[in-house]
This record gives C-alpha cells, structure tokens and sequence, in this order.
C-alpha cells in the first residue's frame, strides 16, 4: 500500500463540497451514477470497435446495495471500463480538467447553484465525501491484468494499492456518516435514481432486504432481492406522441446539471435517405464560462444509441454552444473518429439540417416577441457570432438579430426598422460605441432626430464586427453615423459661402490641435451641439480600433479622428472671433476633448483637461 497526497485544489475543493452543499446533499449519487453510465458507454464503444475488446463478454449494468444498521454503507457498482492505476491517481487525486480550477471561485454560497456547477466541471466524484467518512474504490481497467484499490477518508490523501478483481468495472464503496445513514435505504435510492437518472441508458439495479410480516406484523422472513429500478431505454428514442413536457425537462435536467427548466426543446426524428435524431434543448441562462476559450457544450454523438463523442466542435458550430442534447444517427460508422467527422458528408447533412433545425425554432419563439428577448438578452451575443462565423446560414441568423433604437424602447430588428423607414430614405443608419445612454445623447445623432430617422444603437462591443459583415439588408446600406460621409444623403445643400467664411477659423483650429486630429471640418449633422468627432470614410471606428488590439494587433498605425464643428453655434462663433493665444487655444482643446469625452474615449492627460476647464470657467466670471 502506498500513501498520497490530494493536490492542493482538492483539499479546498473538498472542504467547499462538504461544507457548502449540505443541503444538496443527494447529488452525490447523481454524479456517481453518471460517472457510471460514462464509464459504460466506453466499454460499449471499445467492444464494438477495437478487435482486441470484440470477444468481451459484455454485459452493461450499474447496481447498487446497501447495508444499514450501525456501521452503514452504500455500494455502486459497474461493468464500464474501469480505470488503470494512473487513472485512479489522475481522476481521483488531482483536478485534470482545464479550467476546473475555476470552479473554487465559482462557488457563490446558494447550494442548488453549487450543485449544478458540480456536474459542469467534471468533480461530481467528491461530492461523496457530503455523505461518507470514507471511500473505496475497486476497479480494473478492460485488458489490464492488475486491480487496484483507492481510498480516502476526504482529508488530506489516499491510498492505493492492488487489490483483487476478476472482471474489468468498478465498485464504490461509501462508509455513511450521521449525514449519509439515511441513504442506506431502498425508498430513498429509488426515490433519487426516478428523479436523476431513471432515464440512463443502462439498467441500474438493487439489491434489498425483501421483508414478509405475518398477520400481526412481525417480520416473518427477510431474502434478498434484486430488482431493476430505472427505465434503461434511450429517451430520444421514444415517440414524442408517447412523452409528456415534464418528462423532457426531467430527462434535461438529468444528463445538462441545470437546476433550472430548460427555455424551450427540439425533438426531430429524420427518416428516408439520411436517418438521424436530435433532442436539442435551449437552457434559460447562459452558463458564466461560455465565453472561455476551453467552454465545453452539452452536445453528444450517437450511433444507434452508441456514444461516439461529445467534442461539439465537430457536432456543431461554435456560435451554437449553449445547445445541450443529443444527435443519434443510423448511417455513421461506429468507428468514426474526430478526424473523420471533420471531413464526413453525412455528418455535415446532419450538422447543416441540426442547425436549420434550431433556426426554425429560434425562427417560431421571435414570432413573440416578449418571449424571444427573453431568449435574446443571454445567447444574443451567440447569434452575433454566428452571423459572421457562419456563412451558409448567415441570412437566416441576420433576421434572428435584434438591436437597440432611437425610436423604440427594446429591441428592433432589421425587418422592424425597415418597416418603419421615412419614404425618402435610402439607408439603414446606426451608431456604435460602448454605452447606450451616452450613444443615445450623442450629438452625431443631432441631424437624424431633426429629419425623424431611426438610428440603431450598438452598444455591444462586437457590434461593430457584426455590423461591417452587413452591407446591404432589403437592398438598402447600413451606414455608420460614425463615420464622415454618413450625413451627405440626408443633409441639405452646403452654403459654399458659409465654408469659405470659415476656413481660416478651421485652420487655426487645426493648427492648435496638431496631430490630435486628421482634420477639422464644418459640420452639417450638428444642430445645437458645438463639436463631434467622426471616422474618415475608409477608417477603423474609435471602437473598431478597440477591438482590434483586444485581438492582437496592438501596433496598429495611430488613426486620428476628424473633427467637425458647428458654424451655427454661439461657442464656435464667438471663437471665430477670438484673437489666437491661450484661451483660443484652450477653447479649441476643449471642442475636441469634450467631444472625445461624448463618444467615451479616454484623454490622454486628465489632469491638463481639469487645469484648461477651469481657466475658461475662471475668465468666464469675470
């Protein structure tokens, strides 16, 4: 027997399971049931697909007993592909999973929450230590010759040693504690495997006391009985005719770990030339890590009924991953490998129909409106995505998008706007930036709500991404206010008289300012607001700049923007007048730099910006 020590994170992990999730308790043998039916369909698969496994005698089960009284016990066994010495010393002894160590952090005190995040990062195994003052682990690996034995009281290590095993699987021993007694009990395992697991695809089966009484209620004899507990067919197999809503979201809950109803399902069984299943379902929230670069979905490959893989990756486009479920299809080999799933025609039917799949129900839930931007404020930003990611459905995903407005509280979509557009307008105009309250007091906006254009608000930061793959919707342009020449179609005749007056004030304005600006023009968008600043035409937005450098490109040439000032207002026109010298040259700064503040970018000295206000603020009282 060799002794070892838990790594760091598995100490403090242990110590929050055990003490923050006592409430949920029970997740304990959800989790080491799933642990089971994984460890099940890699035996099925290695039987079906590896010669050295083909003459297995195979026979797929998870059971499970009990022994009460006062040094109860709770043993679940399996006939999966058990696990080598490393495994034992790799699963049980450290936390693998990348990311997982994340999961310490995640923790936010409310036990149903906690639960959940249990399952999501792939540590359900320690949640036995909620119930048990000791674990034994028995197993052997499929073609290994040794069996080993792990245990662990759940404090600082285990141990591990060989142990005595004829047949590949695993056994789980957990020695229950004053917290875990009560699950020495055939009503309260039947009562856990019917609410978490009756749908697992294999028979899960116990062994109990089968106790006759006589007529005054004496026991009168006491054999032990086995009896199968759970349904072990395939849900998604099943008719939808014969499957009530509450079985679906009971059969969601018992393979994603959410706690919560899902938002809304597919089931969809194709037959004919290409025959597949997908049961598809769309969570209410979305998960807090679906951003992270190593995020795993809930999606699951299946050939008849055989799992293949659950590396999303492949199953579905990435702007899809908050899909959990499952596809099951009749005409992929059980051999297929990523590799070839890369590469395979009928998976890429089955992936090109799966997502049109859930486009139409995405397509059914925006004909109400309520509901869908319900759906839309957590997995918005995923259709964003999808609409530049994903070119063969692009067009489709384009309708699915909604937008903030000028003219309507909520949300818009491109048909909306449309809809709604002024007789003489040519264009679809929007604004990017970083905050909505500040985009909609933006005085790019002066000219629009003056002609009663609606204008759209992106305030999201991969907006301006999405956007520039939208050239054209309904035949029209989309146009950024941002930019320079985004006024021209709309904007009445320049007085050339005007522009001449103003020309040498441009210049010393120009001048003052120096490389801050690539130019200083008059405005024809501005109505009461003194100055703005635009994109030339053909350059990167303030924000586009932004997200440039947040995607590694930090040493882009340094674009400036072009300042357009109002002739008509009494600040400007009082500054035509001025001599130049420092309150010229103060003023002038401050056109540039309040409107700079106005399109939330960053001045490059505060401190000169507060000194130069307050020497205008100071001349101006006198």
């Amino acid at each position: 027997m060799s002794q070892h020590t838990f790594q760091t994170e598995v100490n403090q992990l242990l110590q929050l399971i055990i003490h923050s999730l006592y409430s949920q308790k029970e997740i304990f043998l959800r989790e080491l049931i799933s642990n089971s039916s994984d460890a099940l369909d890699k035996m099925r698969y290695i039987t079906l697909t590896k010669d050295e496994f083909k003459s297995f005698n195979f026979d797929p089960k998870i059971h499970i007993s009990f022994k009460d009284g006062d040094n109860p016990t709770l043993t679940i066994s399996d006939t999966g592909i058990g696990m080598s010495k490393k495994d034992l010393q790799d699963n049980l002894g450290t936390i693998a999973r990348s990311g997982t160590k994340n999961f310490l952090s995640k923790l936010s005190g409310d036990a149903k929450k906690d639960s959940n995040l249990i399952g999501q990062f792939g540590v359900g195994f320690y949640s036995s230590f909620m119930v048990a003052d000791k674990v034994e682990v028995s197993t052997k690996k499929a073609g290994n010759k040794e069996a080993w034995k792990w245990s662990s009281d759940g404090k600082t290590g285990y141990d591990l040693s060989k142990d005595i095993r004829k047949e590949s699987g695993t056994t789980i021993t957990l020695h229950l504690n004053e917290n875990g007694k009560e699950y020495a009990s055939r009503w309260q395992i039947e009562s856990l495997i019917k609410k978490y697991s009756d749908h697992i695809d294999f028979p899960i089966s116990l062994t109990f006391d089968d106790i006759e009484y006589d007529d005054d209620g004496k026991e009168k004899s006491r054999k032990p009985k086995t009896e199968q507990i759970n349904k072990a067919k395939a849900f998604w197999t099943r008719s939808k005719n014969d499957l009530k809503k509450k079985e679906y979201i009971d059969f969601y809950k018992s393979f994603s770990n959410d706690t919560e109803d899902p938002f809304d399902f597919i089931h969809f069984k194709a037959e004919g030339n290409l025959e597949f299943t997908i049961l598809f379902y769309l969570p209410k929230k979305a998960p807090f890590d679906i951003y992270r670069a190593d995020y795993q979905s809930g999606v699951k490959l299946y050939v008849n009924r055989v799992f293949i893989t659950d590396d999303d990756k492949e199953l579905l486009p990435t702007w899809l991953r908050f899909i959990k479920g499952i596809i099951d299809s009749s005409d992929l080999p059980l051999n297929v490998s990523r590799e070839i799933l890369q590469q395979n025609r009928i998976m890429n039917k089955i992936k090109s129909n799966a997502v049109k799949k859930v486009i139409d129900k995405l397509n059914s839930i925006a004909k109400n409106d309520d509901k869908y931007i319900e759906f839309y404020s957590e997995f918005g930003r995923l259709i964003k995505e999808g609409v530049y990611q994903d070119f063969e459905h692009k067009d489709s995903l384009t309708e699915l998008l909604r937008f903030k407005s000028t003219k309507k509280d909520g949300y818009v979509s491109l048909k909306n706007y449309v809809d709604r557009m002024e007789a003489e307008q040519k264009s679809i105009y929007y604004i990017t930036g970083h905050n909505e309250v500040s985009l909609s007091d933006s005085p790019l906006l002066e000219m629009y709500e003056e002609k009663n254009i609606e204008v759209l608000i992106l305030d999201d930061e991969i907006d301006e991404i999405v956007i520039s793959s939208i050239p054209k919707y309904d035949e029209k342009e989309l146009k950024s206010v941002n930019r320079s020449s985004a006024a021209d179609e709309i904007s009445d005749a320049t007085d050339k008289k005007k522009v001449k007056e103003m020309e040498p004030l441009l210049k010393k304005i120009k001048t003052v300012l120096g490389d801050k600006v690539k130019d200083v023009r008059i405005s024809k968008r501005l109505n009461d607001s003194p100055s703005c600043l635009v994109a030339d035409e053909n350059d990167p937005t303030a924000q586009m700049q932004e997200i440039m450098k947040s995607m590694g490109q930090p040493n882009l040439p340094d674009i400036k923007p072009i300042l357009e000032i109002n002739a008509n207002n009494k600040i400007v026109k009082k500054l035509k007048s001025m001599k130049k010298g420092k309150s010229f040259d103060d003023v002038s700064t401050l056109l540039f730099e309040q409107a700079l503040l106005q399109e939330g970018g960053k001045l490059e000295n505060p401190s000169e910006f507060v000194n130069r206000l307050n020497s205008v603020m100071e001349k101006s009282l006198k």
